[in-house]
């Protein structure tokens, strides 16, 4: 890589998430008008079908079972758009779906994100350390920092992978699931054009069915929530929001304090000291 081809990696990773930091700035004063939609199981709505779709098997921040749930009324188009991706010979994996405002809040500092966000940060300032405040902007413009912001935690989105039928290799889309650099936004001019073609593809067969990409991410797709009734300028509340679920019934309830911070100052600082260290233990 030449210093140039870096120094243009730097500045559109640098604009990419400042764009991502000002677009969550929006939706967190974007209006909501919440549906009491309950959720429904995703694996559940396969099991019940003809569509073969596949399901993380991981932890979220290596503890919590991922929730594979959606609001009952996005589910048909789900499976919809799980339909068409088998027809081109694709299978659609869930990597993960509704989110617990709890699930959230480790998932942000867990080290498998903030290392990761932190390394990005320091080579984004040429090894320079910036103030909290900088990284604490990278972390929320990726992972959601108050649950109004977090479409995970509507249970309207999901992050996927997609897979081929015939050997279940991974579908080039220019990085693999959980990508953190300039790779990440669904536009990168980095990504190779196999992967941007696939992203393109992917991105049409769920469009299709009413999911919209989040712009910075390119494996997260939503529908019906603040994300989507801005991305299309529609006008509209989101009609889904940020809610608790109960879990044997489905049913939910508006998260208390949506525009509440995930993490406190103290909480954050404690967190990306101890990314600092592990990152210092690992040189040594």
């Amino acid at each position: 890589m030449t210093s140039d081809d870096a120094s243009q990696r730097r500045s559109y990773w640098a604009a990419q998430m400042d764009e991502a930091y000002a677009f969550m700035q929006r939706i967190g004063q974007y209006p909501v008008c919440e549906c009491a939609e309950p959720v429904a199981s995703l694996r559940e709505a396969v099991a019940g079908s003809d569509v073969e779709v596949v399901f993380s098997d991981t932890l979220i921040a290596g503890a919590f079972p991922r929730l594979f749930l959606l609001r009952e009324g996005l589910i048909p188009a789900f499976l919809e758009a799980a339909r068409d991706l088998n027809r081109r010979g694709w299978l659609l994996k869930v990597e993960d779906g509704y989110r617990t405002t709890e699930m959230q809040r480790h998932l942000s500092l867990t080290p498998a994100v903030l290392d990761r966000i932190l390394a990005k940060v320091l080579w984004e300032f040429d090894g320079r350390l910036p103030a909290a405040e900088v990284i604490f902007r990278r972390l929320s413009a990726l992972t959601a920092t108050t649950p109004k912001t977090g479409t995970h935690m509507s249970a309207s989105a999901m992050d996927i992978s997609v897979l081929r039928l015939d050997d279940r290799g991974e579908v080039d889309r220019g990085a693999p699931y959980l990508e953190m650099s300039e790779l990440t936004p669904m536009g990168s001019p980095f990504v190779s054009a196999e992967g941007t073609r696939h992203r393109g593809l992917i991105t049409l067969a769920m469009g299709q069915h009413g999911f919209l990409p989040y712009p910075y991410e390119f494996w997260h797709y939503n529908q019906g929530d603040a994300y989507d009734e801005m991305l299309t300028g529609s006008g509209k509340p989101g009609r889904y929001g940020a809610v608790d679920v109960d879990l044997a019934t489905g049913r939910v309830s508006p998260t208390a304090a949506p525009l509440a911070s995930l993490h406190t100052p103290e909480a954050f600082e404690k967190a990306l000291d101890e990314a600092l260290q592990r990152r210092q233990a690992a040189r040594e």
